[in-house]
């Protein structure tokens, strides 16, 4: 006895612990649903008081009845009878009146609270640097965060109105009762406790199992993604690994689901126990008041009003306790979304003073002896690094996979800054100028372009999506793309949906997702442009038309190309050939073949490749 005391006192203190977490939930869902937040506080309160009226109203009714049977049954004596029992019809209607509109107002402040949550989610994720996205520990987080976001909150709520609900009710229950002695209202709690022990046990259980499983849960997820994915379709087919990724899927859920089926086992021996032991102290009250009514102590209304009393008091008791258990189950899961809204980024705004960013670049970009290394590795990408990049120049940074080049692009855009050294903007630091002004300020093309599933007007304007553009500006972009005449061809032009995400959408080649993605730099305008690997996936007909357009676009910008095909690279001004993180040669295409240095071998390696490929052809 003495250990199931201290159990208990343990599992309160936990739940004490989690009690920060209440305030900041009922914070959440009051921004996001006041007025229906405030409407619902006024119904729970007008149904808490509803059964108290209901039970005395029994007592007067009970009482009545028994007084018409005995008299001479006149309609005078009824007439009190039909009174009462209109009273409580009334109530009743008033019931499940305020029934019916809760839940009309639990679903209007779920819609809310979803999308509040929804949008805070999404904020943190865009806001977070993109260390936290090559993480582990940040995808679970993000994995809990938003099993919690779905409905934790609104189950919190609705925890948080029974518990006021039910001690609002309560409390009337324990009036009635107390004139039958002082005792009743402490035997009613004592047989809800090991209910509450019962909740309060597997709901921690039920959350370190969901801690401990999230790794497998998201490894499912992606086992789903791959198997109904459309990008992954063809090679799933062709190489035949459907079977073999279903079978992983389901080993890793079978093991999932009889581990919560051993845990829903166990907590339900636990509440048939407890529920057992309500049942004899139950059963042990009323027969002591049903022996009370046969020696004529108390009346047959008040053995009603006991009866209804202490079976609903046992009732709404356990319903307090098990209120109290989910607060605390849901606390516990919400720690997990305030976690992950408490992620806070490195890669921020400068503190003191701010420089507005610059509009152009007047005498280059510099990298000073910078030294970066990601999270979690053990080796620098860069270290001790130097490079100017000149104003209105078009720069290639060439070598092989692994030698520092796209870090250099992730670093000029302040994706993450370096741990020693500094990048200089007509040097100024870039951690002086603000973020988002910094970033407007690039204009990035990737090897791989996002195809969004959106219409190519809004393809192309996403470019530079805080300026309104009109369609002459569209389609000259498109144009100097090369992107126009592909885009008229299409069933709706420029009003066409892109993708297959959607009815009616259309996909791209490869070639003419990259126009659009440079027809995006055309519109924004920016003075600096960063192309990682923009024409590996391109063939050489399309390389040659897109670096042409390219050329024409860049004028009187800055650009900096980072490419492995040398192709590319020899129509950029300066070429720096980069191997291990350091610069080891530069100079224009002539000038390093000149040098027979490791470009000219390379640039010989290459040629010699496309010879090959071109005869075997």
């Amino acid at each position: 006895m003495r250990n199931n005391y201290f159990i208990l006192l343990a599992k309160f203190k936990k739940l004490l612990a989690q009690l920060p977490y209440l305030p900041k939930a009922l914070a959440l869902v009051w921004a996001a649903s006041r007025r229906w937040t405030a409407v619902w506080l006024a119904l729970l309160v007008a149904q808490g008081l509803l059964p108290v009226a209901t039970v005395y109203l029994t007592r007067a009714l009970v009482n009545r009845l028994v007084i018409a049977l005995g008299s001479a049954r006149m309609w005078a004596d009824f007439k009190p009878v039909l009174v009462l029992a209109v009273i409580m019809a009334v109530i009743f209607f008033l019931g499940e009146m305020f029934r019916t509109s809760a839940g009309w107002v639990r679903v209007a402040q779920a819609e809310l609270i979803q999308d509040h949550l929804s949008a805070l989610i999404h904020e943190k994720s865009v806001s977070v640097d993109l260390a936290f996205y090559e993480s582990q520990d940040y995808y679970d987080h993000l994995h809990r965060a938003r099993g919690a976001a779905t409905y934790r909150p609104l189950a919190l709520l609705e925890s948080v109105g029974g518990l006021l609900q039910t001690t609002i009710t309560l409390v009337g229950m324990v009036t009635v009762l107390a004139p039958f002695g002082l005792w009743l209202p402490f035997a009613l709690v004592l047989s809800t406790l090991p209910a509450f022990y019962v909740v309060l046990r597997y709901n921690l259980r039920q959350h370190h199992w969901r801690l401990r499983t999230t790794a497998d849960e998201r490894r499912t997820w992606y086992y789903d993604h791959l198997l109904t994915n459309g990008e992954n379709a063809a090679e799933i087919r062709l190489f035949d690994l459907g079977a073999y990724f279903s079978s992983a899927f389901q080993r890793i859920r079978a093991r999932l689901r009889g581990e919560r089926l051993n845990l829903a086992r166990s907590q339900a021996l636990a509440e048939l126990c407890a529920s057992a032991i309500t049942f004899t102290i139950t059963g042990a009250l009323l027969t002591w008041m049903v022996l009370r009514t046969m020696q004529g102590s108390v009346t047959l209304g008040d053995l009603a009003l006991f009866y209804q009393a202490i079976s609903q008091g046992q009732r709404l008791a356990s319903s307090l306790l098990e209120n109290v258990g989910q607060i605390y189950s849901n606390s516990l899961f919400l720690s997990n979304l305030f976690a992950f809204l408490a992620l806070k980024p490195q890669v921020v705004d400068p503190v003191s003073s701010c420089k507005s960013a610059p509009h152009v670049i007047r005498d280059g970009i510099r990298f000073r002896q910078v030294t970066f290394r990601y999270p979690l590795s053990e080796h620098d990408a860069l270290n001790k690094f130097d490079l100017m990049i000149p104003a209105r120049k078009v720069v290639a940074i060439v070598g092989l996979n692994g030698a520092g080049k796209s870090t250099l692009i992730k670093l000029l855009c302040r994706l993450y800054d370096p741990e020693e050294g500094r990048i200089e903007w007509d040097g100024a630091d870039l951690r002086e100028f603000p973020l988002k002004e910094l970033r407007r300020l690039v204009t990035v093309l990737f090897q791989q372009p996002v195809h969004y599933s959106a219409t190519v007007r809004e393809n192309v304007a996403l470019g530079d999506a805080g300026v309104e553009h009109g369609r002459g500006e569209i389609e000259a972009a498109a144009q100097a793309a090369g992107a126009h005449d592909t885009i008229l061809k299409l069933p709706n032009a420029y009003e066409s949906i892109l993708g297959k995400w959607f009815e009616g959408g259309t996909e791209l080649s490869v070639g003419e997702w990259q126009r659009l993605a440079l027809a995006r730099a055309y519109l924004r305008r920016s003075p600096l442009i960063l192309l990682d690997e923009p024409t590996s996936a391109l063939d050489p007909w399309a390389e040659a038309d897109w670096l042409r357009r390219f050329k024409q676009i860049a004028s009187g910008r800055t650009a900096v190309i980072i490419t492995h095909r040398f192709t590319t690279a020899m129509h950029a001004d300066t070429i720096h050939v980069m191997v291990e993180g350091k610069i080891v040669e530069s100079g224009s295409h002539h000038e390093l073949l000149t040098r027979d240095g490791l470009y000219a071998k390379s640039w010989l390696e290459q040629m010699g490749e496309g010879v090959t490929q071109l005869e075997a052809i």
